[in-house]
C-alpha cells in the first residue's frame, strides 16, 4: 500500500539486520510493539562466586511492557464479576448461539443508548446505536460511510494511528492538526480552520486522550463543536476511554454539543470495564437536528454493518446486565488505581533528566513524554531509543513516531505499581548509561 509515511530503520536483536518501519500511515501500535518484543534481550549478566573466583552467568530478565493499552495484562486490573457472570449466563442459556442483527441485538442497542444518555441533554434511542466489534471497527465503519472522492479528514497529532490506516484504505486524504502540550494537549483550532475545506468529512477528537492522557474541559469541547459548525463538518468523537478521568476536569461527552454540530460517538466496553478482548464497541449518532437521520445515510451504515458483522451474539446479550448491574465501587477502584499509577509514573520521570512530561495525565491510561536527545550519547531518535531499551532492559515503550510525534515516547501507566516502578527504574538506569555525563566519567 502506498502511503506518505516516513521510513525509518531499527536494529533487531542480532545487531546486523535492519528492519524498515514505515510510519505513520501504515503502522499499527501492535505491529511496532511486536518488533520491539522481538528485540528483547531476555538475559542479563549475574556474578557468581566460585572458590574466590567470579564468573558471569546469564539469568532471565522479566519483560515489562508499558507499550500497549491493555491493563488486563496485570492482575490488579480485572473485570467486574457481574460482567463475567453475565457472559456465562447468556452462553449457558443456549439462546444466543445464532446470528444477531448486523446492527446489533435490539436489547443491546437500547442498553447502550440508555447508558450514554445519562451524560446527554437529549435521550438517545436504540436506532441511534450500531453495535461493533470493538472501537476499531467503529472507526472503520465511520470512515467508510463518510468516504467520497476527494475527501479529507482532520486527525490529531499525536493520535491513534488506526485512523490514518483506515483513511489510507478508503483513499481519504489525512490532514493533521497539532495538539498543544503546554495547553493540556488542547486542539489547535486555528490550525483546524486553516486545514479544512469543503471536502473535509470530519474532525476526530479523542477524549479522554490517547496517547496524551488529557481530558478536555466543557468549554474547549464547545469551542470544537462551534468550529465544526463554522466549517460545516461533523465531529468524530472517540470516547473509548470515556469516564476514565481522575484529574480536576470531569469527563464530558462530545455528544452534549450534538445540537451545535453533528457528532458520531465511538466507544466500547473495553477500557472502563477492563474487557478489551471481548471486542464490544459502538458507533452512535448524536444529532438532535437530524443530519444523520437521512434515509440514505442510515441505509449506508446498515449495509456496511451487513458486510462487517459484529461481536459475538452471546457477548452482546450480556451487555444490558453488565451496564445496569456494575457497581460504582468497581469504577471508583479503577479510577483510584489509575490515578495512583499515573502519579508514580510522573514522579519517576522527574528523576530522569533526558525525559520530561509537559502535562501530567488527567485520564485514560497513557502519557506522552519528551526525549532530550542532546543529553544522550548514542541515541539517534525515539525509535532507536525504544529498540535499545528493549534489548538492554527488557522494557517496552511505544516510540512517539508511531503516534505522530517524533522524539517523544508514550508510556502506558496502567500496570501494577511494583512492575511500573521496576520498569521506570530500568528506564532511569538505561538513560544514565547512555548519558553524556555518565560516559564522561568512563
Amino acid at each position: 500500500m502506498e502511503t506518505n509515511g516516513v521510513k525509518v530503520k531499527a536494529n533487531l536483536s542480532d545487531g546486523v539486520n535492519n528492519q524498515e518501519i514505515e510510519t505513520p500511515n501504515n503502522i499499527t501500535i501492535k505491529g511496532i510493539l511486536g518488533l520491539l518484543m522481538a528485540n528483547v534481550e531476555t538475559t542479563e549478566d549475574e556474578d557468581e562466586e566460585n572458590g574466590g573466583n567470579f564468573k558471569k552467568n546469564k539469568r532471565k530478565k522479566k519483560v515489562i511492557s508499558l507499550g500497549m493499552g491493555d491493563p488486563t495484562a496485570y492482575s490488579c486490573f480485572h473485570s467486574p464479576d457481574v460482567a463475567q457472570n453475565a457472559v456465562l449466563e447468556t452462553l449457558a442459556s443456549h439462546k444466543f448461539n445464532g446470528y444477531s442483527p448486523t446492527v446489533g441485538l435490539p436489547q443491546t442497542r437500547r442498553a447502550i443508548a440508555d447508558y450514554l444518555s445519562r451524560d446527554l441533554p437529549e435521550k438517545l434511542c436504540a436506532d441511534d446505536v450500531y453495535v461493533t466489534a470493538g472501537c476499531t471497527q467503529a472507526i472503520e465503519i465511520a470512515l467508510s460511510i463518510l468516504a467520497r472522492p476527494g475527501a479529507n479528514i482532520l486527525l490529531p497529532r499525536p493520535g491513534f494511528p488506526i485512523y490514518a490506516l483506515c483513511a489510507a484504505f478508503r483513499h481519504i486524504e489525512v490532514r493533521y492538526f497539532d495538539l498543544v502540550p503546554d495547553k493540556g494537549w488542547e486542539v489547535d483550532l486555528n490550525a483546524v480552520e486553516a486545514l479544512a475545506d469543503r471536502n473535509t468529512i470530519g474532525i476526530v477528537v479523542i477524549n479522554p486522550g490517547n496517547p496524551c492522557g488529557n481530558v478536555y474541559s466543557y468549554q474547549h469541547l464547545q469551542e470544537i463543536a462551534e468550529t465544526a459548525k463554522k466549517l460545516r463538518t461533523i465531529v468524530i468523537a472517540d470516547e473509548v476511554y470515556g469516564h476514565l478521568a481522575f484529574g480536576a476536569k470531569p469527563f464530558v461527552s462530545m455528544g452534549v454539543f450534538g445540537a451545535i454540530a453533528p457528532v458520531l460517538t465511538l466507544g466500547s466496553l473495553s477500557k472502563r470495564w477492563l474487557v478489551p478482548g471481548w471486542r464490544l464497541g459502538w458507533l452512535v449518532t448524536n444529532d438532535p437536528n437530524g443530519t444523520f437521520k437521512n434515509p440514505k445515510f442510515v441505509e449506508r451504515i446498515k449495509k456496511y454493518c451487513d458486510i462487517c458483522g459484529g461481536p459475538a451474539t452471546f457477548i452482546q446479550a450480556a451487555v444490558p446486565r453488565i451496564i445496569q448491574q456494575t457497581e460504582e465501587f468497581f469504577f471508583r477502584k479503577t479510577i483510584n488505581l489509575l490515578k495512583w499509577t499515573a502519579d508514580i509514573c510522573c514522579e519517576k520521570i522527574k528523576e530522569i533528566p533526558c525525559i520530561s512530561c509537559p502535562h501530567k495525565p488527567e485520564g485514560s491510561m497513557a502519557v506522552m513524554v519528551k526525549l532530550n536527545l542532546s543529553l544522550l550519547t548514542d541515541i539517534s531518535d525515539d525509535i532507536d531509543f525504544c529498540f535499545k531499551l528493549a534489548k538492554e532492559e527488557s522494557v517496552i515503550l511505544l516510540p512517539g513516531l508511531a503516534v505522530g510525534l517524533k522524539n517523544w515516547i508514550r508510556i502506558t501507566f496502567a500496570a501494577d505499581p511494583p512492575s511500573l516502578e521496576e520498569a521506570l527504574g530500568r528506564l532511569k538506569s538505561f538513560c544514565q548509561r547512555h548519558s553524556y555525563q555518565e560516559n564522561a566519567h568512563c
